[in-house]
């Protein structure tokens, strides 16, 4: 596999030995380059033997001697890969296989790449991998990874996942620490399926590979109304999610004291469901799993005070009245970190929006959609509405349902502004008197 180099950094290594834009990269040190993973790999050395291919077609080598860390200035067509890896499994849990039909194709796209979760922490379930790629794994010291466990109990991973494979999971896990490589876990719970003694046994399965299991984060299943014909799985119930808190505290209680890490972290969204306050910052340490849902809403509330404590002055913010939209599970949460720190001049009213595109059981506010936004603030009166960002696609101010802010506001006749999910950002949002997109 050889790779076209679309562009050479101005005054890098690659710039001063002559290579050129438009040449091929065929191989470092007499290695082939697969894809981005293994040009960060081979480039990472003092010696480099470099095989390019002009446009005519014909070889020729250069030799450039460097600082390890020092890079070496070639952008590559390849953007991040080559023939990303799908999902193999049918997980009985699976959110995609969910989704209402006639959504854009982007959102039905079930990736398993262990190269997207090298570089950009997406969990992988390891089903999918020949044994080249896990010896390629282990050469290219590709660590952290990011591992969707979700059980350790071989049969009965089989079956949540629903491939034939699923039951290596501790004999690769176990491959990764006796070759020094470090991973995360996540754990999708069902109720009455893996957690309860299974639960138990996971937790102990992953603790017996600390250090090199570094964490285990805790998710409730989703569940939409478009499950027909799929596994029959139900919501947590408040009682069932404070055990699974419980398990996870004194779980974290044995792993504090043996390693100095707590290892094991519920998501808010546990939290939540039992009705259970959020814990405070030092409980999530350096906040591992921030991106899974874990300790986003600590970190929120932490953000937000220590902003206002170093800005503790609300005397220029702009006077109007400011709906923040949210899903229905974290309402409360805000509802009661405004209440605390009211804002002169700004009345603020959180409006929790029921999800009734993809269901009322889905409850965050990352998955409401423009359409359901505007027919519940619809004859509300305000002067701004405040949304969380990860409503809209990274990038592009469009919803989950291709309804794009602009459509949005113009239908409700009110202001739209999406906030990072950040405690500073959303105090100057509130108080009107920063522009967060600045």
């Amino acid at each position: 596999m050889s790779q076209r180099i679309v562009a050479v950094a101005q005054g890098s290594l690659a710039s001063r030995s002559g290579i050129r834009a438009g040449e091929t990269l065929i191989s470092i040190n007499r290695t082939p380059v697969l894809d981005l993973v293994d040009y960060q790999y081979l480039t990472a050395r003092p010696s480099l033997e470099i095989l390019l291919n002009d446009e005519a077609g014909v070889s020729r080598t250069v030799h450039i001697h460097k600082l390890i860390e020092e890079p070496l200035g070639l952008t590559l067509e390849s953007s991040l890969m080559s023939c990303p890896k799908t999902c193999a499994n049918h997980c009985m849990f699976c959110f995609i296989e969910q989704m209402p039909p006639g959504m854009r194709p982007s959102l039905y796209v079930r990736d398993d790449d262990w190269r997207l979760s090298l570089m950009a922490g997406n969990f992988v379930t390891l089903t999918n991998l020949p044994s080249r790629e896990m010896d390629r794994i282990i050469e290219r010291k590709a660590s952290p990874l990011y591992i969707s466990v979700h059980t350790t109990n071989g049969e009965l991973r089989k079956k949540m996942l629903h491939h034939i494979h699923a039951d290596r999971i501790m004999e690769h896990l176990h491959r990764f620490a006796d070759n020094g490589l470090s991973f995360h876990c996540q754990i999708v719970l069902c109720p009455g399926i893996n957690d309860g003694p299974e639960l138990d046994r996971t937790l102990k399965d992953l603790a017996s590979l600390a250090p090199h299991a570094l964490t285990a984060a805790l998710v409730p299943v989703g569940l939409t109304r478009y499950r027909e014909h799929l596994a029959p799985l139900r919501p947590y119930t408040a009682q069932e999610a404070v055990q699974v808190v419980q398990t996870a505290h004194a779980f974290q209680k044995d792993m504090l004291a043996k390693f100095g890490t707590r290892f094991v972290f519920p998501s808010d969204e546990f939290y939540q469901i039992a009705g259970l306050p959020i814990p405070d910052v030092e409980s999530y340490e350096d906040f591992p799993q921030f991106e899974n849902g874990v300790g986003l809403l600590c970190r929120l509330r932490d953000e937000f005070e220590t902003a206002l404590r170093l800005d503790p002055d609300n005397s220029e913010a702009v006077p109007r009245r400011v709906i923040m939209a949210t899903g229905t599970s974290v309402a409360e949460f805000m509802r009661e970190l405004v209440e605390a720190h009211p804002i002169e001049g700004v009345q603020i009213s959180v409006h929790p929006i029921l999800n009734k595109f993809f269901g009322e059981t889905v409850t965050v506010s990352g998955l409401i959609t423009g359409q359901d936004l505007v027919a519940q603030l619809h004859g509300e009166t305000a002067d701004e509405v405040l949304i969380t960002a990860s409503m809209l696609r990274e990038g592009e101010d469009i919803f989950l349902d291709d309804m794009t802010l602009e459509q949005a506001q113009r239908a409700l006749g009110i202001r739209i502004t999406p906030v990072p999910d950040d405690g500073a950002e959303l105090l100057y949002a509130l108080r009107g008197t920063e522009d967060i997109h600045g």
